[in-house]
């Protein structure tokens, strides 16, 4: 398997779709409204804004393929 296949492949639908892209766009609308002190929280909560939406548009999610796991639709 070519590792351009493995970074590539959708392995995120359904319900995990949604969730990962409203925990997104709910951590961006705490960094947005600063209801988050500057520290290691606002950090934290911008790795969980960044991946939630990378990984909801993109439909990919990494650890999911090291782990051999999916939540994507099979095609035929």
């Amino acid at each position: 398997m070519k590792l351009k296949d493995t970074l590539t492949r959708e392995n995120v639908g359904g319900y995990d779709l949604l969730l990962r892209a409203l925990l997104g766009s709910i951590a961006i609308v705490i960094l947005a409204m600063d209801l988050v002190e500057p520290g290691l929280w606002k950090w934290i909560t911008a790795l969980v804004a960044f991946t939630g939406l990378f990984t909801g548009m993109t439909r990919h999610c990494t650890p999911y393929v090291l782990m051999g796991f999916s939540t994507a639709e099979k095609k035929n």
